[in-house]
């Protein structure tokens, strides 16, 4: 099974070329769910993350309180450290035990790992390939503006927090522009999916 890992900073279209890879008849495995169930109560990381972070991030529901815990490492890169060295690599066990499974039931298949933090965690190793989808800042502000909702401040401190596109770029095999149409992203792919599909 050919593997590829699809990675882009906010409003970079990342999620519409991981759609259209899907539609092509990838199997899209989404590093953000994964990030969600390891979350689920009663799991290795659920328990780690109340060992660390105490009782009080637990809701009523006994699932963990997402806000809370954000709250807790928001601005604290120590903190934000700890969180990620539990739950990253219980996503990259999922994400490879994911793989390993379609592998076995469709051995000439592709698969694409959708994940927005690909080179933070270093799982970049999990797949034979690396795309990156690339928009200019102010394409992006102006997008996640209209999309999200956010203020111009919001997006930028959160386009601060990402890798710049320079330094995605050079750890990149394929890169995927999309400061035009949709239209034009999706050209780039096709070509990108016929090269990987003969």
């Amino acid at each position: 099974m050919k593997v590829i890992c699809l990675t882009g900073g906010i409003a970079s279209g990342k999620s519409t070329a991981a759609g259209f890879l899907s539609d092509r008849g990838a199997n899209v495995i989404d590093a953000d769910k994964l990030g969600h169930q390891v979350y689920d109560p009663g799991t290795q990381a659920y328990l780690k993350v109340i060992e660390t972070f105490g009782d009080d991030i637990v809701a009523d529901d006994n699932h963990i309180d997402r806000r809370a815990l954000g709250a807790r490492v928001f601005g604290r890169p120590e903190e934000l450290n700890k969180l990620t060295g539990i739950v990253w690599p219980e996503i990259r066990r999922l994400a490879e035990l994911e793989i390993a499974g379609l592998d076995a039931v469709y051995p000439d298949g592709i698969a694409v790992l959708e994940a927005a933090v690909l080179f933070e965690a270093g799982w970049q190793d999990i797949g034979d390939e690396t795309w990156v989808v690339v928009v200019d800042r102010e394409v992006a502000i102006e997008r996640s503006m209209a999309r999200d909702g956010f203020d111009r401040a919001a997006v930028e401190s959160r386009i601060d927090s990402q890798l710049s596109n320079e330094q995605r770029i050079k750890l990149a095999d394929v890169v995927i522009e999309n400061n035009g149409s949709v239209e034009g992203m999706l050209d780039q792919l096709e070509e990108e999916w016929a090269r990987i599909s003969d």
